[in-house]
């Protein structure tokens, strides 16, 4: 998802041409390199010249459901497909049976469509619009991202549509823990809630720290936590539209926030992790993740912090090279904690970093090749704090704003 909203960002910026495509039957048309068995399927006539015990089907192509098909189509993890330069340059993007083809060539685009056409069964859907649930506004002032209509209906099937708004998604005041309350009398429920939630946060910032931290609670949740997911749904009806606003006149520069919340959570006092990352002024990708260890102070937290985010820049920098966007200058991460800031630039600090673990060092590797700066910034100012504690209403919506986080739906 972060490739895909990554390349919705370069799509406005460069101002190219995109297509979608619909493969019928995606899966029966990759091939398989090994033999693979399948028991006989319900409903299949088997010819009475085959006899005998334990039949099995032997199957000539991967099929839907077999564990085994993703890896028949490609034998590499990625879904980004480049050819071509200038302006013959072509991105195919594939999820599955959907496909994404974006460039700034239409005539380039459509020979493409037209040649996969002539090979496989598919559906030519036009102009991107609607993808993976995603809804896709596209005009001169921008493209607007969002889950609208994913979050009517999950409000509706909930019973949430006529509910009273909240302001936040989760009170600042509320300090979850797996003890307080009693358990629910189904937690499947409670569990299917947070499924869709989950799916929600890859369009939605603001409620990705809450939903994060119901997560945790997901094998024995109790009425307090029940509590604040129903105040979580409260917050989406009072702006079910709300998206990501990338705009046409951003710069290509990668820049990312840096933050951690040291010592948390009250059942094993580690620290939160948070991160966003902009391409200009376009949010591409955010992360709000518990720390694996305890650190011993904050600094130690922010730091780890600093690797998390340096880690998911890197990766976006090998994402932009196979989109032929160049980064001729490094890359910022903003970090309130100066301490974090000074071990990272400064080697020396062996009586205060022996103790972290190496590969949280890479940064300084990064610093020294010039691909990655660190910028120092107030803490009013750090956009990731949205993304290690819950915020009150005019703090969250400050920070959303300047995220480019809008509802377009809401009346004016």
């Amino acid at each position: 998802m972060v490739t895909f909203k990554l390349l919705l960002a370069i799509v406005t910026i460069k101002q190219w041409h995109t297509l979608q495509l619909d493969i019928n039957n995606a899966f029966l048309n990759g091939d398989l390199d090994e033999e693979v068995y399948m028991q006989i399927p319900q409903g299949l006539t088997i010819p009475s010249t085959i006899t005998g015990n334990n039949l099995v089907c032997k199957l000539h192509k991967s099929i839907y459901g077999l564990r085994q098909s993703s890896l028949a189509k490609s034998q590499a993890d990625y879904t980004l497909f480049t050819r071509g330069s200038n302006d013959t340059f072509i991105v195919l993007l594939v999820y599955v049976d959907d496909i994404i083809i974006a460039g700034p060539n239409l005539p380039t685009l459509q020979h493409l469509q037209d040649s996969l056409q002539a090979r496989f069964k598919l559906k030519t859907l036009g102009p991107l619009k609607y993808f993976l649930g995603f809804e896709i506004a596209r005009a001169a002032t921008g493209l607007f991202l969002s889950q609208r209509k994913y979050t009517l209906q999950l409000l509706h099937d909930t019973g949430y549509t006529s509910s009273k708004p909240a302001k936040a998604p989760m009170d600042p005041r509320q300090r979850l823990d797996d003890k307080e309350g009693d358990p629910l009398d189904n937690p499947s429920h409670y569990r299917q809630l947070i499924g869709r939630l989950l799916y929600l946060t890859l369009s939605r910032p603001d409620i990705t720290f809450t939903v994060n931290t119901l997560s945790q609670f997901m094998s024995c949740p109790r009425t307090p936590h029940l509590s604040a997911l129903h105040h979580l749904l409260r917050y989406l009806k009072g702006s079910p539209g709300q998206g990501i606003l990338y705009s046409p006149t951003s710069s290509l520069h990668l820049r990312g926030f840096s933050d951690s919340d040291w010592a948390t959570c009250p059942i094993t006092r580690r620290s939160t992790t948070g991160f966003c990352i902009f391409i200009g002024d376009c949010l591409i990708s955010w992360k709000t993740k518990k720390q694996p260890t305890v650190s011993k102070s904050s600094a130690e937290a922010e730091y780890r912090a600093l690797a998390a985010t340096t880690s998911e820049m890197t990766w976006i920098q090998y994402l932009l090279k196979d989109l032929h966007i160049k980064q001729p200058t490094p890359a910022f991460i903003y970090c309130d904690n100066q301490s974090a800031i000074h071990i990272a630039n400064n080697p020396t600090f062996h009586e205060r970093t022996k103790h972290i673990e190496l590969d949280c060092h890479f940064i300084r590797e990064k610093i020294a090749n010039s691909t990655i700066r660190l910028i120092p910034v107030s803490s009013n100012l750090q956009l990731a704090d949205a993304f290690t504690k819950p915020l009150p209403s005019t703090t969250l919506n400050s920070h959303l704003s300047k995220m480019a986080i809008h509802d377009i739906y809401a009346p004016s």
